[in-house]
């Protein structure tokens, strides 16, 4: 995928945007995934189950979460874990967004493609997926749960538009509008 980009996406962007240098074109920064877990307050096994599947799908041992306030509400404390993240870059990063576009996407029942207005307006695409079984590398007997997940792809476009076509290139499934 790496190779891709140098070779197929980065000369048509410098082309598009008309820029003077090819490092003004823009590239993938980083991914992070990220597991969010209520459950893990009363079910502290979550956790390690979360990890596994975080760590599997990744490749890269993931970091606990915890919580940064009590909230009596949830019977949350402070400092309790209640999520498990991991932030991919260089060629793991390169590995999973292309197992990610071209084997876990289209494995999506009734799928239409991704979301196109899910930018922030800095050029970073937020991506929310309802089950992680999705991923190959998952067995779906050794899961004890459904979960979903947060994809976080950082880019450093300036803008939307810029981001939307590297990814587009890339080969993002974007669904159509209308």
């Amino acid at each position: 995928m790496k190779a891709i980009y140098k070779n197929d996406v980065l000369p048509v962007l410098v082309q598009e945007f008309s820029y003077s240098n090819v490092m003004q074109a823009p590239r993938l920064g980083k991914i992070n995934l990220n597991i969010g877990l209520g459950e893990a307050v009363s079910e502290p096994k979550s956790l390690d189950a979360a990890v596994g599947d975080i760590a599997t799908i990744s490749g890269q041992r993931p970091v606990i979460t915890r919580a940064k306030r009590s909230i009596s509400n949830f019977k949350l404390r402070e400092d309790m874990p209640i999520g498990v993240t991991v932030t991919l870059r260089g060629d793991r990063m390169w590995e999973f967004f292309d197992r990610m576009v071209n084997a876990a996407l289209p494995r999506i029942r009734d799928f239409q493609g991704i979301s196109p207005n899910a930018f922030d307006g800095r050029g970073n695409y937020s991506l929310g997926l309802r089950e992680q079984v999705i991923f190959a590398e998952i067995e779906y007997d050794k899961i004890d749960k459904i979960r979903g997940m947060q994809i976080t792809i950082g880019t450093t476009a300036t803008t939307d538009e810029e981001a939307k076509r590297m990814l587009e290139l890339l080969g993002m499934p974007f669904a159509e509008r209308g």
